[in-house]
Order: C-alpha cells, then structure tokens, then sequence
C-alpha cells in the first residue's frame, strides 16, 4: 500500500428518523413505520420523510405524497418528526465515530465521513476496522449503519448505498474506476435528474460511458464542474475530510420596533430574512432539508412550523415557497406582529463536489 494513499469511510445511518424513532418505542420495532405529515386518512398534505424497510416493501419511499403512502399501507404507523430525538441521537452517534477517525466531517444528521489513514494498511484491514465501528454503533446506540470503503470521499459515499440496511462495501483501492465502470451515472453524488436525462440524451446512461467522455467535453458541458466529474468517475478526486462541525441549524429573525399589524409588512420581511439566511447557506457551501417559520405575537405567543423538502437544497425559491406556506396558517390572525424569523435545518454540507450539477446551462 503506498503511504500517500488515504483510507476513508462514509458511514450512514441505515433509516434514521425511524431507527431513532423505535429506540423511544421499542414496540415499533418490526412495523411498518413512517416519519412524515398527518396522512389524514388519506387527505393530508405532505410527503413521507423516511420510512422503516418494513414499510417500503410496500412501495413507500422518503419524498412521496403523504397521501400515497396511506393508500398503499393504511395500516402503518404514521408519526410526524421528533426533531430534538434526532439531533440528539445524531450528537451521541457522531462522537463515536470521531473515536474512531484520524480526521472527521459529519456530512448530514445522519452521514460521516472518516479519515482512517493511519489505522489501516489495506482493504483487509479496513474492513476489519469498519466492522468495528458497526459494532460500536450497535452496541452504544442500538443503530445500524451502513459503510463504504475506498481511497477517496466520492468512491465511498457510492459504495455506502450499495448494500443497505447494515452493509459493508470495499472498493478496491486500486480499482476505483473499474469498480465504478457498470454503474449508472445517476450514484454520482451531484448527478440530479437534468444531468441524468443530458447525458442520457447523448446515449451516457453508465459511468463507463462517461468515462469515454473527454475532460474538455465535459468541462464544455458543465463549466468547472467538469473537471470535478472528471476526477471522480475516473477514481482520481482527492478532497480532503474536513474537521468542521455542522451546524445543527441556521436562521435570521427580524423583530420590529413596533407591532406590526400589517400582514403584508410581515410577509415582506420574511421574504427578506429568507433571502439573507439563502445567502449565508450558499456562501457556507450548504444545503438544508428543513425550513421553519417563527413568529411572535403582541404578549409573546410564540409559533414555529417546519415543512421538510424532498431533498436538500440551497435554492433560494423553495425556502421562500416554503415560508410563504407557513405563514398563510396565520394571516387569518388579527393579532400585530411583534417578530418573524426563518430557519433551516437538516443541513449538509458538499462535500465530494458541486450539491447539484442541475444548475448548469448546457452549452452544446
């Protein structure tokens, strides 16, 4: 093994909110359980957060209509998110992986990436040692997770979701792009749904196809991104493990000198607050899954809502969407307004590339 090659992993926590979720209930263990909006018996609004692997086997899966979920299992357990069990299962489950890592980046709430260079001397021994840290999961948290072995963050993060719940996947150290060559280009972390269908316009559906591809075209495709989809396909992206901490949350308040009993007023400065708070992710290099509402009331009453998004994002539009929906559950409130503020959280950061590669303009 050459002593500049690096060893990482990118562990994720197998069905997390749920995970977390029977640990407080140990009688949902086995059920089909959905985290997510009231199904309403069918009428509500809303999409399914995460589901357990009980309730996908009738065809749930995060992101659809609430209201879909219920008609192909009426029978499961519907909960809406506990927020506060999942950042505090995540704090607990992130300081035993930092036991294990030479360098350490949490990735999401519930994604990791460790630097385990030191520990390990080849593909034998690292797997060795993720077993271990599967262990420890199980053991202090009562949580599975699911790990990906490779020389870089973008081969592991691929090899992470290649046999969940509780997998383990090596790649070979010196075969990245073999291993990558028959998949399809859609696991590519940043590849979205435009990408996906651009190249399949150009009869590129595997990344042994994309590897055919030239670095010029692809830097004539997709700008500066390119060079980056380059490096990964072709096994070669070297971004380091960053020792930063996530934060859990960010938000922007505005509290105005006096009430405010114009509705309007109260929704342009939450606009605004949405518009600074999109900023700061963007210049953070972040993205986020859940946008909340604060508002207060002459006399202090105090409301928070929160929507969770099908993906995270750092699109300045769905959070504006996004508040511009809470807060039509209080215009109808004649009471003035004493404060607004926005807020984002589940937040992650890009961390093998561009979050998307769908916001490029192609340009042949």
């Amino acid at each position: 093994m050459q002593t500049s090659r690096r060893v990482i992993f990118h562990v994720d926590l197998d069905a997390f909110y749920v995970s977390a979720e029977v640990i407080a209930d140990p009688n949902l263990k086995g059920l089909p359980v959905v985290v997510g909006a009231d199904p309403e018996g069918g009428k509500g609004r809303g999409v399914v957060i995460t589901c357990s692997y009980e309730a996908r086997k009738f065809g749930l899966k995060s992101g659809m209509p609430i209201s879909m979920a219920y008609r192909l299992c009426p029978g499961a357990n519907y909960i809406p998110p506990n927020w506060s069990l999942y950042e505090r299962t995540s704090e607990e489950v992130m300081a035993t992986f930092k036991e294990f890592a030479d360098k350490f980046e949490q990735a999401s709430i519930d994604e990791a990436f460790l630097d385990v260079t030191s520990k390990c001397r080849d593909e034998g021994s690292a797997g060795a040692y993720a077993l271990k840290v599967k262990e420890a999961v199980k053991r202090k948290h009562g949580l599975t997770c699911s790990i990906g072995v490779a020389p870089n963050k973008s081969a592991a993060k691929i090899a992470s979701d290649m046999h969940k719940p509780d997998g383990l996947t090596i790649v070979p150290f010196d075969g990245v792009p073999g291993f990558l060559a028959p998949l399809p280009v859609g696991v590519v972390p940043g590849i979205g749904p435009k990408t996906r269908a651009f190249l399949k316009d150009r009869n590129i559906e595997t990344i042994a196809q994309l590897q055919d591809v030239g670095g010029k075209q692809l830097m004539a495709w997709f700008g500066k991104n390119g060079v980056w989809l380059w490096s990964v396909v072709h096994g070669e992206e070297q971004i380091e493990v960053r020792q930063q901490e996530m934060p859990k949350s960010l938000s922007v308040e505005r509290t105005f000198k006096e009430d405010v009993s114009d509705f309007r007023h109260v929704r342009e400065e939450a606009m605004d607050a949405a518009s600074e708070l999109i900023r700061r992710v963007k210049s953070s290099g972040y993205a986020f899954k859940v946008g909340g509402l604060k508002i207060r009331f002459t006399g202090f009453d105090t409301h928070t809502r929160e929507r969770t998004l099908v993906s995270h994002t750092d699109s300045e539009e769905a959070l504006r969407d996004t508040v511009e929906s809470l807060l039509s559950e209080f215009e109808a409130d004649d009471r003035p307004v004493r404060l607004v503020g926005v807020r984002v959280s589940d937040i992650r950061r890009s961390s093998t590339g561009p979050s998307t590669l769908d916001g490029w303009t192609p340009s042949s």
